[in-house]
């Protein structure tokens, strides 16, 4: 099968890599065509628009940073919706507004296209090795067209349910995240003003009832000094508020994820919006004056 990706961002480029490493034929376009060359040598074709991605194609992936980006190449003259032909499938891996992508899915459906979400979860590291979590969301039929080009991208791949049903749940996971990266930046803080070795903190945490996936990962690379885990605090910001609309929709309160937003909020006030988001355990160093280092650690995750 011949399949388009759009955006070819730290994530993006992974995944369209892991789709060429299994044989499909992949057509890719973003903004920044140097974002391409890796893929390109790799056997990829490039477009030179997301209608251009489209044509040819069963389906395209979308793997944009806004609902506005994902708007914006669907649509237009030169949209992926232009490029589709009738029966083929656009599949969003964006992290998105589950109503969002039903009044996009009515648009594509009045073209006679199909529609599939499948955001991602777990890193950029694990989408380099094929092993991040792709949660997927729309008609049984049409993810098990797809699902072979899903596996080839991850690792787990679970079919959520209907149309929105991944939204909700990748939204979830994020926001548990971000409440684990604040909460594993505070623990951090009491064992080194407790005089702890850092080190041996890490691995206490780690083989303790409080160790977490984030506490595993993002605490490491505090530690190194990098922050860098290929994720913004733009789109930790947008993921949150995402969460705290579900709350106000669904009638839940959101106590612990709305000052975790608050906190967020302050962090990309204070390093900007394309800041790595493990950023955020910066203000309590700042504050303190007191930096969490520690020998040993990676600059960055390496699967």
């Amino acid at each position: 099968m011949r399949y388009g990706f759009i955006g070819l961002g730290n994530l993006g480029r992974c995944l369209a890599a892991n789709l060429l490493k299994a044989g499909f034929n992949v057509a890719v376009h973003d903004l920044d065509k140097t974002a391409a060359e890796d893929l390109l040598a790799a056997g990829a074709e490039w477009a030179e628009s997301p209608r251009d991605a489209a044509e040819g194609s069963d389906a395209v992936f979308t793997c944009l940073p806004s609902p506005k980006a994902t708007v914006a190449v669907l649509t237009g003259p030169e949209g992926a919706f232009e490029g589709l032909a009738p029966g083929a499938t656009w599949i969003e891996m964006s992290t998105n507004d589950p109503n969002e992508i039903k009044r996009l899915a009515e648009a594509a459906a009045a073209k006679g296209l199909k529609t599939l979400e499948a955001p991602v979860t777990g890193g950029v590291h694990r989408a380099a090795t094929g092993e991040i979590t792709i949660l997927v969301g729309g008609e049984e039929e049409v993810f098990r067209t797809h699902e072979a080009a899903l596996q080839a991208m991850g690792g787990e791949v679970l079919h959520m349910g209907g149309l929105g049903q991944a939204s909700v749940i990748k939204v979830i996971t994020n926001m548990l995240a971000f409440i684990h990266l604040v909460a594993a930046g505070e623990a951090l803080m009491l064992a080194k003003r407790g005089g702890l070795d850092l080190t041996k903190a890490f691995e206490a945490i780690r083989a303790s009832s409080g160790n977490s996936f984030v506490h595993e990962t993002e605490s490491q690379v505090i530690l190194n000094g990098s922050y860098n885990i290929g994720f913004t605090m733009d789109l930790a910001c947008k993921d949150l508020g995402f969460a705290l609309g579900f709350g106000d929709e669904f009638g839940v309160p959101l106590a612990l994820a709305g000052e975790v937003e608050r906190i967020f909020t302050r962090a990309r006030e204070s390093y900007g919006g394309e800041a790595w988001s493990p950023l955020v355990v910066k203000l309590l160093e700042d504050a303190l004056d007191t930096d969490l280092r520690a020998p040993g650690f990676p600059e960055r995750l390496e699967g």
